[in-house]
């Protein structure tokens, strides 16, 4: 992930900053409870693509 993509980039639902996980590949936006994918590059934004973090729990 581009160092500067991720400073610019922003949560679609509350305009918070994001995170990065490497290991998973997504965007998390933690105020949203949200993880965003990165495919190809290319982060997807779209909240219908988005997995609720909760899901981690076990």
């Amino acid at each position: 992930m581009d160092p500067h993509l991720l400073e610019i980039l922003v949560c679609p639902v509350t305009k918070t900053n994001l995170e990065y996980d490497r290991e998973r590949n997504e965007l998390i936006s933690r105020a949203a409870g949200l993880a965003f994918p990165v495919r190809d590059g290319v982060p997807i934004m779209l909240v219908d693509e988005a997995r609720a973090l909760e899901d981690d729990e076990p």
